[in-house]
């Protein structure tokens, strides 16, 4: 999902509301605000359309932080939500662990706090992208919280909770430009960055008050699977009767780096180049980082049985792009990455046929795109593909246009963005 996906719903339909337009709603409503990830859509939208369609089990196999597991909870619907990105998936389960003991995480949380603040300071040595992103204090003192979870860590959901309050963190304390995309800008600075201990303890008395209000309800756990969209591995064969998903655009946003700040902070990387085998090798080809040059052949990627449906259109589209590269100084992989993106996302059709009930429905949030201004008709391609893989009919709904607002944009070709109902 793009930065930009974020902008998504000005929706007028009985199955959804209005101005749900971005994960920005989000951030207002218990759980969700926890944590902000750069790819999400409005928890509102998702949740009245579960109620309006009756769903009784609902699947996301790309659910990210959550949204759609916990839109579920809250309209009292079955879920299963598939997760590749192994911190992202470790987010959702955070969150997911809302309805755990409220007191139980206040204490920890506390123990950890103040154990921090006792703490001897320590001079770790973090990534070259961690010392950009921190005063010499604000590492210190994050340091001394990270050291505290860690010790205090026992998988319990009130341990996994105090480490998501860790995560929460890290933007806000940050006096350098962090936006909840991949891009980490230390030239942009914050006038007044929180201070560490501060905000843990500001978010702990958040995270424990919408714990509070998570109490009453009663649906089964949503249960999350860290898997492949692709396989939908742990999902029961006809367990949905809605699915209600974004998966990523194919427009070159790296799912792996919009974590890198985490991930590099708790040392699970070192640094960018770790970032393929901890995280992209696991993901939708949706971004030329995850196809280099040698990486696929693209005769061998057109020739899927697959592909069948859309191959005609597909091939002179790959063509263009391994030609317009050549005359590009980066020279991006963009005919290897739409090619491998529609292999992938035909997969994740005949996944979804084999997990889905029948009747079922099908959301996806989807936007089409256009590399180097060449055009690619994602909706329609998609929607093909769904048939063939055993669906019976789509149609897509225009939501909002894309690429108008913004003065360096790198082409003209009009873009849009919607939802793609797929039925079956």
């Amino acid at each position: 999902m793009s930065a930009r996906q974020l902008d998504l719903f000005e929706i007028d339909e009985p199955v959804a509301i209005k101005n749900t337009s971005t994960f920005i709603d989000n951030m207002r409503l218990p759980v969700h605000r926890w944590f902000r990830y750069s790819a999400g859509f409005s928890a509102q939208w998702a949740e009245s359309v579960i109620a309006s369609e009756g769903a009784l089990r609902v699947l996301d196999p790309f659910c990210g932080s959550g949204t759609t597991l916990i839109a579920a909870e809250n309209a009292s619907a079955e879920s299963y939500g598939v997760e590749a990105h192994p911190f992202v998936a470790r987010v959702a389960r955070a969150k997911l662990a809302r309805r755990s003991d409220p007191e139980a995480y206040r204490s920890l949380a506390h123990r950890v706090l103040q154990c921090a603040k006792r703490s001897e300071r320590c001079d770790e040595d973090y990534p070259p992208l961690i010392k950009k992103c921190y005063t010499e204090q604000t590492l210190f003192d994050l340091d001394k919280i990270r050291r505290a979870v860690a010790e205090n860590q026992d998988s319990s959901p009130a341990a996994e909770l105090v480490w998501l309050t860790l995560v929460g963190i890290l933007r806000i304390t940050s006096h350098v430009g962090t936006a909840n995309w991949q891009y980490v800008l230390p030239k942009k600075t914050k006038k007044n960055p929180s201070a560490p201990f501060d905000a843990f303890r500001k978010l702990t008395d958040t995270i424990y008050q919408d714990m509070l209000v998570s109490q009453d309800i009663r649906t089964p756990s949503a249960k999350l699977v860290q898997a492949d969209a692709r396989t939908c591995d742990g999902v029961p064969s006809g367990f949905a009767d809605l699915v209600i998903t974004s998966p990523p655009y194919p427009n070159n946003y790296d799912y792996a780096d919009a974590t890198r700040l985490e991930m590099s902070f708790l040392r699970e990387i070192g640094g960018w180049g770790d970032l393929h085998e901890s995280v992209r090798k696991h993901l939708v080809r949706s971004c030329s980082q995850h196809v280099p040059e040698r990486a696929a052949n693209l005769d061998e990627v057109l020739g899927a049985s697959e592909l069948g449906p859309i191959r005609s259109e597909l091939a002179p589209i790959c063509h263009q792009l391994a030609d317009v590269r050549l005359t590009k100084g980066g020279k991006k992989t963009y005919h290897l990455m739409v090619a491998c993106y529609f292999l992938d996302l035909t997969k994740t059709w005949h996944a979804l046929r084999r997990v889905c009930a029948s009747p079922c429905k099908v959301c996806f949030v989807i936007g089409d795109s256009a590399p180097y201004g060449v055009y690619v008709p994602v909706h329609d391609w998609l929607g093909r593909l769904a048939i063939a893989a055993g669906f019976s009919d789509f149609r897509f709904e225009k939501i909002r246009d894309r690429n108008t607002k913004w003065k360096n944009r790198k082409h003209r070709v009009p873009l849009c963005e919607g939802r793609l109902w797929v039925e079956g």
